[in-house]
């Protein structure tokens, strides 16, 4: 008996469409723009005249307006009469949209122009072009959720919470995450500079990056012992559920009893993903998350049952697991009595929708709260693991710009991460206060010598990159976390 049914691709469209309409997670409606701006004036009774100003400069009158639209029709009309040059009046409704989309203070609310709403569509198709990280605003700062599996970002060393402060040294300060997105996306093979600043580090550093295509390829299996399988999801997007179903049929012919579902640096995605993953491990009829709107009233949505609720499994986050991540990690922990291992999660707990307009433009907001099956709220509080378990020290040194040229006498940041990173690596430069010194230079060369490049005793280019990506696969080898998921789940498999 397969782990998980082939569902019918008919009654999973059927389902995923229902979850969309219900839970209003992602919907695109088709709007007319101009609707707006009805819809703004409209609101008042008494509407004698209405003049888009095409052609003739005309002032709009109302009659018996809403008092907190009066103000805005003067600022419009004062600035399209009397600015001392002509106005772009699309630009100033636009900003108007903008200037009261801001004022929610939300960080996953935002209104986008035609080319930032390509890169939020994008953001659920089969790829894009780009760094593959995902971001938000934050505080006026554009943070890094979680970079995504195999992408640039990832291999260029970028962690959650990383602070990306410019872009090809431009300020990101104050714009929103779809605004920073336009900036970073680009073709495949143009090259980014991004200037980095990572908590508790004292400067920041600029790192470059090739982009490239990032194709939506959200699961991944291996099995890692007798019996034990471990399935990285990076994202739930479109079709996560059926490549699950896919990868967990073909690991259970490889033999798989036991299985480590790794959520970690997953950002999140589509809703009704989540809960149809989720019912492959939650009992029919039991609750896999609620959702909660303005007034209060609160809506339930049960597991589907479509998979194996007696699968032996354990749960791994980290800060960067986000989002709809969180959602199945609360709906096994809370209605199957999943453990979690690992890092209290990122912790967002909002709901949003978007609505596209005819101009291509888009308003994305948030509708709702989601609520854990117990009725928790974990929004900017995230979700505490059963067994908290941290990755070694050198899991979380910063990246080091391959560009910056480390050598003797030198003194900076940057040496005393080489110097941690080389000693971690089984080398001993003797000290990691950040000075560059001969014993420094030495064992520099000791690295060069054993991994076949150039020994000149100085860190830059092919040396800096290869230092960085041997302590990736040092960090991946001695995965604490995972180590303690597999301690856990044997324990369940007995």
């Amino acid at each position: 008996m397969k782990v998980v049914k082939a569902l019918d691709e008919e009654k999973v469209g059927q389902e995923q469409a229902a979850a969309e309409n219900k839970s209003g997670y992602i919907r695109f409606k088709k709007f007319h723009f101009i609707m707006l701006l009805f819809f703004i004036i409209f609101l008042s009774a008494g509407i004698t005249a209405f003049v888009l100003a095409f052609g003739e400069e005309k002032v709009v009158t109302v009659e018996k307006e809403r008092a907190e639209f009066k103000k805005f029709y003067t600022a419009y009309n004062t600035l399209n009469n009397g600015y001392f040059k002509n106005v772009d009046r699309q630009k100033l409704i636009n900003g108007a949209i903008n200037g009261m989309v801001e004022s929610l203070d939300d960080p996953y609310s935002d209104y986008m122009s035609d080319e930032e709403a390509k890169s939020f569509h994008n953001t659920i198709s089969s790829s894009f072009e780009g760094i593959g990280a995902e971001i938000q605003e934050k505080d006026g700062h554009i943070l890094i959720v979680s970079p995504i599996k195999g992408s640039p970002a990832e291999k260029a060393g970028l962690k959650p919470n990383d602070i990306i402060t410019s872009v090809n040294g431009k300020s990101l300060q104050g714009m929103t995450s779809t605004q920073a997105v336009t900036l970073i996306r680009g073709k495949k093979g143009t090259k980014i500079e991004l200037t980095i600043h990572r908590p508790g580090t004292e400067a920041p550093v600029k790192v470059p990056i090739v982009r490239d295509e990032i194709p939506i390829e959200t699961v991944y299996g291996e099995m890692v012992g007798k019996g034990i399988a471990k399935v990285q999801i990076t994202s739930f997007s479109s079709n996560t559920a059926k490549e699950l179903v896919t990868t967990l049929n073909d690991l259970q012919k490889k033999g798989m009893k036991g299985l480590v579902l790794d959520l970690r640096q997953n950002p999140g995605g589509l809703l009704d993903q989540a809960i149809s993953i989720s019912s492959m491990f939650v009992p029919k009829g039991k609750v896999v998350v609620k959702e909660q709107d303005r007034s209060g009233k609160i809506k339930e949505f049960g597991s589907q049952n479509e998979g194996n609720p007696t699968l032996p499994l354990v749960v791994l986050i980290d800060k960067g697991s986000a989002s709809a991540s969180e959602i199945l990690s609360a709906a096994v922990k809370e209605s199957a009595g999943v453990p979690l291992v690992g890092e209290k999660s990122f912790g967002k707990g909002t709901v949003q929708t978007a609505q596209d307009f005819s101009d291509g433009s888009n308003l994305k907001y948030t509708i709702a709260k989601w609520l854990t099956p117990n009725g928790n709220w974990i929004h900017k509080k995230g979700i505490m693991p059963d067994y908290p378990v941290k990755l070694p020290d050198y899991a979380s040194l910063p990246i080091i710009n391959p560009e910056k040229k480390l050598e003797l006498s030198s003194s900076s940041e940057d040496v005393k991460t080489a110097q941690k990173m080389l000693k971690a690596l089984g080398f001993n430069p003797g000290r990691t206060d950040g000075f560059f010194d001969q014993k420094t230079k030495e064992e520099v060369e000791k690295f060069q010598k054993a991994h076949k490049l150039e020994v000149n005793g100085y860190l830059k280019g092919d040396s800096t990159m290869k230092l960085m990506e041997l302590l990736r696969d040092k960090i991946q080898k001695n995965d604490t976390q995972l180590k303690k998921a597999i301690e856990v789940l044997k324990t369940r498999m007995k």
